[in-house]
């Protein structure tokens, strides 16, 4: 095994307990959700356990993160981001950025539909930035109830009850940031003349 290649697998276990800790994720959690045991985690993470594919790839599917980012493979020099969408509630999603942590962007497509749904506000960690790009969209947070339209830009704490989906039978198109750590969004304005 070539020199390079032993780097990046050497390197392996402290990407994922960096990864796990920016997440504020438990050993246990991550158990529960990947099938691997605590002590294989563990030992992984220590680098006493040789990272192979049926350890990483239910790794990076409960990180969301592409396996090469995992592993920390060496880059291809291709600029271009390869989306994945994702189907989750009867929207369809496309990571927009590739970090393990921090802010992450998303574009979200509501399609659109004869009903419309009823909303089922929930809450998590962190803090949320959206902008519409096309449609109507109904925001619900805590108390509140109102629809952003095309051009208009919401951010909120996702400890708050929220919700959101279609103000019409129309399609929504739009963007969100999101930071798990509760990071805000900086928009910076022009300066006074």
């Amino acid at each position: 095994m070539g020199e390079e290649t032993e780097e990046v697998i050497s390197g392996v276990g402290q990407r994922l307990k960096a990864l796990r800790l920016q997440r504020n994720r438990t050993l246990a959690d991550l158990a529960e959700a990947t099938g691997i045991s605590v002590s294989t985690l563990s030992r992984l993470e220590s680098g006493l356990r040789r990272p192979n594919l049926e350890l990483l790839l239910p790794l990076a599917r409960a990180y969301a993160v592409p396996l090469d980012e995992l592993v920390g493979a060496p880059a291809t020099g291709d600029p271009r981001i390869h989306l994945r969408p994702m189907k989750r509630n009867g929207q369809t999603i496309v990571p927009l950025s590739r970090g393990a942590g921090g802010l992450q962007a998303f574009k979200h497509l509501l399609p659109a539909g004869t009903s419309l749904p009823q909303p089922e506000p929930k809450v998590h960690e962190g803090y949320e930035w959206m902008y519409v790009l096309r449609g109507q969209l109904r925001v619900v947070l805590g108390e509140r109830d109102f629809v952003l339209k095309q051009g208009e830009a919401a951010e909120f704490d996702t400890r708050t009850p929220h919700w959101f989906g279609r103000a019409t039978t129309e399609s929504v198109e739009f963007l969100t940031l999101f930071g798990p750590q509760g990071e805000r969004m900086h928009v910076k304005a022009a300066p006074a003349r």
